[in-house]
């Protein structure tokens, strides 16, 4: 029986090292995360360094494919993969099972290996939860080029202003309704949410997680002294996006370490928004996007933008364009919606 339990061992090693690397690579080239790739390389190596306290020797002698009868045999729709993700997914459950195994089986030869891959199997849990909280949003907010912000708790005007932008072609609505009781911002929030989701438009709430993950809307977009995003996520009942605002190379460091699904960087000009905030400029914008992207974190120039100097903003390297008083404060916020997103979108062709 022993060299049953080194080919085992050495079956599922070999298994489970194959799925953390799906899982690496996955981090590394479909998300661009120095961070989630870090962890995933980290646990492959740590792994590796578990199995390497057995007798190599033996692994490697009890080692037979050619006689092992669960070679070639499968089950329908076994390879069956629709996408990255689902190769992820698939990656994630041949590393946990093969992980339960390792430990039930070197127990009987190393309980200090086996203790160690236990461990192990529990991080798996962990780094799966994290990728997905922070994949899931971030492919959400790939496609958002125009995001509009509508600034107020009246309840009329945020009805009509988010039917108006959706209907000009904006990507993702910001409801900024300060100062509102709880229940009234409550109440308002989902009747916006329940817009946005009519109008396949993704729904953000300014500053307060709970009424986002109550109201049940896809994102809350958080201050520098809002609540931090790791506490904002242990919130959400369903992976969440988490956008946060940053005024200057400091502050951008900072967030960065926070891994939020994307980062609004400005005022990019002088805006009555924020009339205590000093305008960053276009190099502000060149330079948060270069770091973000090699982050994999996605952005929001924001601030002062107007159809006369989006392409300006544009220019300087922003995807994604945010506008306040442009849309809202405009006669026909429909048409201005709709003339800023053809402009991002010829400039982008």
């Amino acid at each position: 029986m022993e060299r049953a339990v080194y080919r085992i061992i050495d079956a599922n090693f070999n298994r489970g090292r194959e799925a953390i690397r799906v899982i690496e690579d996955f981090c590394r080239f479909a998300l661009n995360s120095t961070s989630l790739t870090g962890r995933a390389k980290q646990l492959r190596h740590e792994l590796s360094a578990a199995i390497d306290k057995l007798d190599a020797g033996r692994l490697i002698a009890s080692r037979d494919t050619p006689g092992d009868v669960g070679v070639g045999k499968t089950v329908d729709k076994q390879l069956q993969r629709t996408d990255l993700q689902s190769s992820f997914t698939a990656g994630c459950k041949r590393l946990t099972e093969a992980l339960r195994t390792l430990t039930e089986v070197t127990q009987t030869i190393d309980s200090g290996v086996a203790s160690t891959i236990e461990k192990l199997r529990y991080d798996a849990y962990t780094l799966e939860k994290d990728i997905i909280l922070i994949s899931e949003p971030a492919e959400k907010f790939k496609r958002v080029r125009l995001y509009v912000i509508i600034t107020s708790s009246l309840p009329a005007d945020v009805i009509s202003l988010t039917h108006k932008s959706a209907a000009g072609g904006a990507d993702c609505i910001q409801l900024r309704a300060k100062d509102t009781n709880d229940d009234r911002l409550f109440a308002l929030a989902t009747e916006f949410v329940k817009i946005c989701r009519a109008a396949n438009v993704l729904s953000v709430i300014n500053d307060r997680a709970d009424i986002a993950v109550a109201a049940g809307a896809d994102g809350v977009h958080l201050g520098q002294n809002d609540l931090p995003i790791e506490q904002a996520r242990k919130l959400a009942l369903a992976p969440l996006i988490i956008g946060k605002s940053t005024h200057s190379l400091k502050e951008l460091e900072a967030t960065c370490k926070e891994t939020p699904t994307y980062v609004s960087l400005g005022p990019v000009f002088p805006t009555p928004t924020k009339p205590n905030i000093e305008a960053v400029g276009l190099d502000y914008v060149t330079q948060g996007i270069e770091k973000l992207d090699r982050l994999g974190i996605g952005h929001v120039a924001i601030g002062g933008i107007t159809p006369a100097n989006v392409e300006k903003v544009l220019s300087a390297g922003a995807k994604c364009i945010s506008v306040c008083a442009a849309v809202t404060e405009a006669g026909d916020p429909t048409a201005a919606c709709r003339a800023i997103k053809e402009k991002i979108a010829a400039f982008q062709d």
